[in-house]
Formats: C-alpha cells, structure tokens, sequence
C-alpha cells in the first residue's frame, strides 16, 4: 500500500508533528508499506492518506477527498485540534472529523473530549520512543529538564517561575531546551535568565544533546496547558526519568488518574511544592519513578505499529462502509 502522511511542519523541523509524520513513515514501512511524508496535496497517487491536524489540514483533506474519494482518510487529532477550540469546535475541525474515515487520538483519554458523533471512528495511537539510558550523577544539584518549544500551548517557563518560591538551600536547577516560537518568548526566556540564577535556558538542542539532558536530569517537567498526548511523556517513561504535569487530559492519558506527580495549571506555587518534595523525599521521587517505568511499555515501537496498522484497518473498513452504504 503507498501512503501519503500530510503535516504542516516542513522538512528538517523539529516540530513534534514532523517527528511523529517521519517516525511514522519508518514504522509503516517497516511493515511493508511506501510512505511519502508531504507538506502539501500531491500529483501522486495512493492508497491511504493520513493528515496530522484536523483543523491546519482542513483545506487539503477536504481537496483531497473531493478529487479522490475512494481512497481512506485518516485524520490525526492534536492538541490544538481537541483543545485550542474545546468549547466550540470551529466548522473545519467538524468537517475534518466528518470527511475522515478513522480519527488517530494519542492520549487514552481523547474520547472523552472529542463530539461523540465521532467517537466511533477513534484508534488510539500512543508515540513510542527509543530507550535513552540515565547517566545521573551523586553531584550536589538536583537538575530539571523542561523539554518543549517555548509557546503559549507549553507555558514553557512555569518550571523557572517555581524557582523564586523554593528554600534558599534548594539544590534544584531548571534546564529549559526549545526553540521560541517568538520574538516575545525569546526576549522572556532571556529576561527569566538574567534574573534567576536557578535557571538556565539552552535554546533548540539537537536530538542527541536533547538525549543527554534527559539523561542526567533527575526530574522533567511538562507544564503545557493542552497537549494531545505529548511524544516527551513517552521519552521519560522509556527514560525512567521521573516526571511533574500538569493536570490537563492531555497527560492524564498516558500518565493515568492515579500518577502521583500532578501539578495545577499555571501554578508555580503548587509546583514549586511538588519540586521541593521531589527534592527532598527520596520515596517520593521513588514512587514516580516506579510510575514512569512501570508505563514504559506501552511506549515501545511495537506498540504503536501496531496501533497505527489497526487505524489503516479500520480507516479501510469504513471507506468500503462509505462507498457502500445500501450494505
């Protein structure tokens, strides 16, 4: 089978949706399929389409299945797409959701939080990561890697702002590494620097010095306001690499109700707490470490291979159910 996965994010970007797309096409192919990761509609035939984002895509996976109806669509939803607009869903995520054949969510919990016309057609697909082996050290700090663009959707300097409210003997250091998104969010990470001396931003890493980090840290945190199930939960837990969350679905899903590591959304205070325990409990940072990697299994390759061929199956079921009502 030849199919095509459609992102908005170009090549050589280290936007989460291009390393899913591109993880992806090597999974698929692996199981004896042609992939071509594409940016925008092509000439080329296939058998399969695949489109991250309900709401960018809408234009193409509307386009497309106008000119090639017969051919199964799946449409992946993000964060942004089940979140940004949860009180109203705009036309265009509706409409994508409706001309889909199969709905990719990758949290557990996505549907509970998509309209439930559409829940019928929702495999769960949980991003894998590779195994990343700790090198953390007896040093006198206790290092915390915030791992993520900085933007709005991460609230990507919650970590340092709990900074300012530990004990004066505190050991904790926050590394922030990400790319911002913009002007203002260059100049704040630059600003919150200057002024804290318990943090430090690293700026966009390559994949390997992303690695590193993780390795040698002892805590990650992941401080987003919305996530459709984010690719670093999946990293830490093959880490084993202890993690703080905020209390969005998008990381109940994958870390569950009973993780014992969630903070309130935007409150360094509460955070600041939770860092100072972790700090200072070693049964504490016991027990989340026991969490994390009791869940790394279900982040291994295999796994999400096998999910993703179970969407292709049934994103191929309905397409012959749509072509074919009278049956």
């Amino acid at each position: 089978m030849h199919i095509q996965i459609l992102t908005p994010a170009p090549p050589g970007s280290r936007a989460g949706n291009r390393a899913t797309a591109e993880r992806w096409a090597t999974l698929l192919e692996n199981a004896g399929h042609r992939v071509s990761v594409i940016t925008g509609l092509s000439s080329e035939d296939c058998d399969l389409f695949i489109a991250l984002h309900a709401w960018r895509s809408h234009e193409a996976i509307r386009e497309f299945r106008r000119i090639n109806p017969a051919v199964p669509v799946i449409t992946v939803l993000t964060g942004t797409d089940i979140y940004h607009h949860q009180i109203e869903y705009p036309d265009d995520t509706h409409k994508s959701m409706a001309l889909a054949d199969s709905l990719i969510g990758l949290h557990h919990g996505v549907a509970d939080d998509i309209p439930e016309a559409y829940r019928s057609k929702l495999i769960t697909v949980l991003q894998s990561a590779g195994l990343i082996t700790p090198s953390r050290t007896d040093d006198p700090y206790f290092d915390v890697c915030v791992i993520g663009h900085l933007r709005d959707e991460k609230d990507s300097l919650r970590a340092a702002l709990a900074c300012h409210y530990l004990p004066e003997d505190s050991r904790v250091r926050v590394y922030n590494a990400g790319k911002p998104h913009s002007e203002h969010w260059r100049r704040q990470a630059e600003a919150e620097q200057a002024r804290n001396p318990r943090f430090q931003w690293l700026g966009e890493l390559e994949k390997p010095a992303t690695d590193g980090l993780m390795a040698r840290s002892k805590v990650m945190v992941i401080s987003s306001v919305m996530e459709g199930g984010a690719n670093v939960v999946s990293e830490a837990c093959r880490a084993g690499l202890p993690i703080l969350a905020s209390d969005i679905p998008g990381n109940r899903g994958l870390l569950g109700n009973d993780y014992a590591g969630y903070f309130r959304v935007k409150d360094e205070q509460h955070l600041a707490e939770l860092l100072h325990r972790v700090e200072t409990s070693p049964d504490y940072l016991a027990e989340l470490q026991q969490q994390v990697t009791k869940l790394a299994s279900e982040f291994v390759p295999e796994a999400e291979q096998k999910a993703l061929l179970l969407a292709i199956d049934a994103a191929v079921a309905n397409s012959k159910k749509r072509l074919s009502p009278e049956d």
